[in-house]
């Protein structure tokens, strides 16, 4: 059996190899009747589901189970250091792992591969971890509805070195991961104080002043609609009869709007014949404000790049007057009304909520003067900034351990 490229120079020779059903014992839970509020009800055994996976240590779970649920159905306690597998719940989650850090039971979903003495707990996290996409492959090409099986899960390959190796690795990636879990932190609580500086500025608890030390005048409440040049719901493919394309101008639902970003993953096109015919309505220009308001509501970003692009029917577009209000500024609050569950309030329809333009543009802005807005809006951005950089950290951090990973491992 072949040795990875990476050691550790005190180990040298090939890795074994064999399956973890030869290796572990595998198992999966269950899911107590819901409807008996007995097995929920004062709760105190942490319960593991799929949406607790994080490929990593679970130290904590969105459900807890009672002690009657543990006598009375087929749920079973799990030792610490078991190991989970998602085998279901989605395409997305399908291989998704996590590691006990105590004892828990769990439902259904997910294979529990119990600890031995052979294999290192968070060595056999890691390897699984950096074999995700041969789940996923596996997955859906095996079957019409993408899953794995616990005979999937028997049955999968695992190439290891010897205990003391593996621990060395472990405890090296460990090292890693506890390094991303600090810069997630970090991350974390930049946002929990712009989210408290938010509150602060917007009600008024605290206020800057002018540059020459005197106090700003009071602040005005103002609708919407009266600040802003121009506002219309995005493109409507289906009424306005175009075609999606396999490249072109790109065409960005809610879903792109991500940490108050755009982000292009899983685009979609639209030709240069719907660009010249829609262009002065549904590209948004720099310094417009985009606002879901279908669907998911209340994701907002401010357009910052001159790369033309369309919105589609799930984005408002806001174009802000900027002798009245800046773009930052307008932004930022509407972030922060969100934040406050505001727009919540205005939601209407059945199947999927929306937010119609005129209960939308109703909303009350409360606006300091043009000079009060700035140092606001300056002062959230150097925040904003702050967390960019850490946000960029994590993902340099992540894309060094994937590359540790593909060397470190068969």
């Amino acid at each position: 059996m072949a040795a990875p490229k990476l050691r550790f120079k005190e180990f040298d020779g090939d890795w074994s190899q064999s399956r973890i059903g030869e290796i572990f014992q595998v198992t999966s839970g269950s899911t107590p009747l819901r409807s008996d509020n007995r097995f929920f009800e004062n709760a105190d055994i942490a319960w593991v589901k799929t949406t607790d996976l994080n490929n990593g240590l679970i130290e904590k779970t969105e459900e807890k189970i009672s002690q009657i649920a543990l006598k009375e159905t087929s749920v079973k306690i799990l030792p610490k250091g078991t190991v989970f597998v998602a085998m279901y719940g989605g395409f997305n989650q399908i291989g998704r792992t996590g590691l006990l850090v105590d004892e828990a039971a769990c439902n259904q979903a997910l294979s529990a591969i119990y600890p031995n003495e052979k294999i290192e707990s968070y060595f056999l996290l890691t390897f699984l971890n950096h074999k995700v996409d041969d789940w996923k492959n596996f997955a859906a090409s095996s079957r019409k509805d993408p899953n794995i099986t616990k005979s999937d899960v028997l049955a999968f390959p695992l190439t290891y070195p010897v205990k003391e190796e593996q621990t060395k690795i472990a405890s090296f990636l460990s090292a890693v991961d506890e390094k991303i879990s600090q810069l997630n932190q970090k991350h974390e609580l930049l946002s929990q104080y712009k989210q408290g500086m938010m509150q602060k500025l917007f009600s008024q608890q605290f206020r800057f002043k002018a540059d020459d030390g005197s106090e700003f005048g009071e602040w005005e409440n103002k609708a919407l609609n009266t600040l802003c040049s121009r506002s219309y719901q995005g493109i409507n493919t289906v009424a306005d009869k175009v075609e999606y394309q396999q490249s072109g101008y790109p065409i960005l639902q809610a879903k792109h709007i991500t940490s108050e970003k755009l982000d292009l993953v899983d685009v979609r096109y639209l030709s240069d014949l719907d660009y010249e015919k829609y262009k002065e309505k549904y590209i948004p220009n720099v310094n417009d404000i985009l606002f879901s308001n279908i669907g998911t509501i209340g994701k907002v970003v401010l357009v910052d790049a001159e790369n033309p692009f369309f919105i589609a029917w799930n984005i408002f577009l806001i174009t802000p007057k900027e002798t009245l209000i800046t773009p930052l500024y307008l932004s930022s609050y509407l972030r922060w009304l969100t934040a406050l569950n505001y727009f919540d309030n205005l939601q209407t329809g059945n199947a999927t909520k929306f937010i119609n333009k005129t209960d939308l543009l109703a909303t009350v802005i409360n606006l300091p003067c043009l000079a009060e807005q700035t140092k606001i809006a300056n002062f959230l951005s150097a925040i904003d900034q702050k967390i960019e950089v850490v946000a960029q950290q994590i993902e340099q951090a992540k894309t060094w351990k994937k590359g540790l990973l593909q060397q470190m491992f068969v």
